[in-house]
């Protein structure tokens, strides 16, 4: 029995068609690069001090030393949750004190912004921040919001491949890019931030859904060559365009509600491709419409301009492809062994770690030197070489150094951030990026290294997991962030440690690369530094593999 590759091989690898298909799917990716990390524009939070009211009947001496100073990063600056208390600074300016001189303002009471912020405008004109004043004892609100939505990301992660199953890849493409996109517009509309939160955990699980759909289509169409780069540079890259037009969108639209509604343009604008993708030949010959998959697959030979067979799919076949079974594993085949448990836990742990640098990274831009719309786009635009440094790595080179050098990168330079003196804030801003160009590169690589680690039987369980682990790491990630407002390097600090440490654990990984792919949980490659008793069914089985081995290459699983 031919498998599907060999059926529409007639096709060619990288024709019309194919080029049209990568382009447009790698597109529909572009929506979810903006989505994704809109919340460092939308949830910023702006210089922001107490309110004091034109009604306090103060001098303008007292109205301009109405706010305490607090020691931050070792210099004396303005208290953001605090004023002195306004009735004792009235009676001072009423008797015509001078502050300073006749009234030592350390000794004075304070108390809370009764009357509200001042929030300045220099960078935003307003944000979900400024307008329900999340600041403060609320300050905990903005960093929940972002983890909600990435919770969205991670409930959107377990029901994508179902609903791609049960109803089509297609379908749930453009089903869930309208869910990303409508429910984004509804965000515009929002009267408080409770409102504000749940659609965008609703946004976070269209967004994760589209992008599965949008990987799954791509690469059960493209043929086995154009399926590489589409998996590991198409996607990847189309993201980094996304997230590198979010600071061009911001920097001209700079209130919230505007930015929010000029981010969903993309996404109607993508409802067009609905009339050039088609569905999945091969989701569709697993649900036993052969017929459909036909036409496409002529319509596909007609668009590259190659002559049609008289007959695609053999009845013998068809009834061979509708008939396959598979044996049924469960999630505690993974952790059946102890070599098998430690795959598992060290591909959690590695998944976790990775995320929270990737994601914290991105979030943390608003608070670097200089020019917030810069380094928002320079986050974008160092993914690209690390995409495709990555690619070339996993081309040409073992997994566990190439992944070990670029987890060492990344957290060096970010544990080297405390020692760079004040004055070199363009040297801080250019280390934050190398460490987000290793982090970035390692996230690439490391879909491939843990789809070759585990067997075929329990691959996709086992990279389902890891990826869940992701999730987890990306709803942590803005409490990383957050920690920035007690010391501005202890993010830096902790996201470099737990990357370091992650990249030693890389070490004790086996190498995968040029090793043909286990396919049962007997032939998996051991974890270094544990004593294994190897079978003879096990040294069996790996030299008939060793015939005829299948190398992964791509994160085509």
């Amino acid at each position: 029995m031919r498998d599907y590759d060999e059926v529409t091989a007639f096709l060619g690898e990288w024709g019309p068609f194919q080029r049209l298909i990568f382009f447009l799917l790698s597109a529909s990716i572009i929506p979810n690069g903006f989505n994704g990390l809109s919340a460092v524009f939308l949830i910023g939070t702006p210089e922001h001090y107490c309110r004091v009211p034109d009604s306090a009947n103060l001098s303008s001496a007292w109205r301009n030393h109405s706010i305490p100073l607090r020691l931050q990063d070792g210099q004396e600056v303005p208290h953001n949750c605090r004023r002195y208390r306004l009735a004792t600074l009235a009676n001072f300016s009423a008797l015509g004190l001078v502050p300073g001189r006749d009234v030592n303002l350390t000794q004075l009471e304070q108390e809370r912004c009764l009357d509200g912020w001042d929030f300045s405008q220099d960078v935003y004109l307003s944000t979900i921040v400024t307008e329900w004043n999340l600041v403060c004892e609320d300050d905990w609100k903005a960093p929940l919001t972002i983890s909600l939505f990435f919770v969205g990301v991670l409930v959107g992660s377990f029901i994508s491949g179902q609903l791609s199953d049960r109803f089509g890849r297609k379908n749930v493409l453009f089903a869930t890019m309208g869910m990303q996109t409508g429910f984004s517009f509804l965000q515009v509309f929002s009267t408080n931030f409770e409102m504000f939160t749940v659609l965008f955990f609703i946004v976070g699980m269209g967004q994760i859904s589209n992008y599965v759909a949008a990987f799954v289509l791509g690469t059960e169409i493209l043929g086995k060559s154009a399926r590489i780069i589409f998996s590991t540079l198409g996607v990847c890259i189309f993201y980094s365009f996304g997230y590198m037009l979010l600071p061009l969108f911001a920097y001209f639209i700079r209130d919230w509600r505007m930015l929010l509604l000029a981010l969903t343009v993309p996404g109607v604008l993508c409802a067009v491709l609905w009339w050039f993708i088609p569905e999945s030949p091969r989701w569709l010959i697993s649900q036993g419409r052969f017929k459909e998959a036909e036409a496409i697959i002529r319509k596909a030979a007609r668009f590259n301009g190659i002559a049609v067979p008289s007959t695609i799919f053999d009845p013998t076949e068809t009834q061979d492809l509708s008939s396959q079974k598979q044996q049924s594993h469960s999630i505690l085949d993974l952790l059946r062994t102890q070599n098998i448990r430690m795959v598992t836990v060290m591909s959690i742990i590695l998944w976790m770690t990775i995320s929270v640098g990737y994601f914290g990274l991105s979030l943390d831009t608003p608070n670097l030197h200089g020019d917030i719309y810069v380094n928002c786009f320079l986050s974008g635009v160092v993914e690209v070489p690390a995409y495709t440094v990555a690619w070339v790595l996993l081309q040409y080179l073992p997994r566990r150094y190439s992944m070990a050098t670029a987890l060492f990168l990344g957290g060096s330079v970010l544990l080297f951030l405390q020692l760079v003196p004040p004055d070199l804030y363009y040297l801080t801003t250019v280390l934050v990026m190398v460490g987000k160009f290793g982090i970035t590169a390692a996230f690439s690589m490391i879909y491939v290294y843990t789809a070759e680690l585990y067997p075929t039987v329990v691959r996709n369980m086992g990279v389902g997991v890891s990826s869940t682990a992701s999730r987890l790491g990306s709803i942590l990630s803005p409490y990383f962030v957050y920690l920035g407002a007690y010391d501005r390097f202890l993010p830096y600090i902790l996201m470099g440690s737990l990357t370091i440490l992650t990249a030693i654990l890389t070490l004790f990984l086996p190498e995968s690369f040029n090793i043909p792919l286990p396919d049962t949980i007997d032939q998996m490659l051991r974890v270094k530094g544990i004593k294994y008793r190897q079978s003879p069914t096990h040294t069996r089985v790996l030299k008939d593999e060793e015939e005829s081995p299948t190398i992964l290459k791509s994160t085509a699983f």
